[in-house]
């Protein structure tokens, strides 16, 4: 059971916060949401942090059945926890399985080379879910409209004390430091210099300018060949917990098919800019909850992780 645990809190999460505990009984696995991991900065409604509880859930549940423990998930009463009650059974082959610990975030150049039409449709058929509308963004006049809205969300962001000081809290500049907190955003792993800690946090407060930080989301988007956007049919943790499990789904497929995936979610964060980003995927007036980057480049060294026994309560 501490193996699913595991396989499960491999999953993608804002900031990296691994915002999720998880229950052992008989039968069943509960995955609640950690509420003290919350970045009310950044993630002021909990959106990404419920999103990030699906992409968890959706880890336990594919390997579960892929280890002769198949189930069902299910929402919690409250809406805002799922339980996996599961029997022993046939183990249940699954290409998503294996891509598991191999999925990783890489925030850096993508080679521009476009994604072939099967894999297309492999990542939308990897993506279908009740109550989420799933967009592939592939025209570059679309990608460029995504490109002007991240950079005017970093903006915006860049500009906000709040922000700043909630995102250099999660920073870890260094391997010593992302092995001590077992979490956050590993300077590594982004394709940012390996620092010691004083000195990384000289380097962020001098360097890490909104003008070099849209310069290089520009590099990324254009070396990008797609660009995903979920929208959920509400906005309520439900829903954010469905669009986290598509989510996660869409990332291991991608893992599969030799594709590279990092979040840009300026566009969803920003709330006054949401309205542009529905327009552009045909959405109304619903509200867009994720957006990712999608191409071939080169593989980062792996985000950290809590132990399982930090996570299970």
């Amino acid at each position: 059971m501490t193996e699913l645990v595991r396989y499960a809190a491999l999953a993608a999460s804002g900031h990296n916060t691994q915002p999720w505990r998880f229950r052992l009984s008989d039968g069943a696995v509960d995955i609640l949401p950690d509420l003290t991991r919350r970045t009310p900065a950044v993630d002021p409604d909990d959106h990404h942090l419920f999103v990030s509880l699906g992409c968890a859930a959706e880890n336990l549940r594919i390997a579960a059945a892929a280890t002769g423990r198949p189930g069902e998930l299910a929402l919690g009463a409250d809406g805002r926890s799922l339980r996996y009650s599961f029997t022993s059974g046939a183990a249940q082959p699954d290409p998503l399985f294996a891509a598991i610990p191999a999925r990783r975030s890489s925030r850096t150049i993508y080679d521009g080379h476009p994604i072939p039409p099967s894999a297309l449709a492999r990542l939308r058929q990897a993506t279908t879910a009740p109550g989420v509308a799933f967009h592939l963004l592939t025209d570059r006049p679309s990608l460029d409209r995504v490109r002007e809205l991240v950079v005017a969300g970093n903006t915006a962001q860049m500009a906000d004390p709040a922000f700043m000081a909630e995102l250099k809290h999660w920073l870890r500049f260094n391997p010593r430091a992302a092995l001590r907190q077992g979490d956050g955003l590993f300077s590594a792993s982004s394709g940012s210099p390996v620092l010691p800690d004083g000195l990384g946090r000289l380097a962020f407060d001098r360097f890490f300018t909104a003008a070099s930080e849209n310069t290089r989301y520009e590099a990324q988007i254009a070396s990008s060949a797609a660009v995903a956007v979920f929208v959920a049919e509400r906005s309520d943790p439900a829903h954010w917990i469905a669009v986290g499990r598509a989510c996660q789904r869409l990332m291991l497929a991608a893992t599969g098919l030799g594709l590279r995936h990092a979040f840009v979610n300026q566009p969803v964060e920003v709330a006054a800019l949401r309205p542009e980003l529905a327009a552009l995927v045909g959405e109304g007036d619903k509200r867009p909850n994720l957006v990712l980057r999608l191409g071939f480049g080169p593989t980062l060294p792996l985000s950290p992780r809590r132990s399982v026994e930090a996570v299970i309560l």
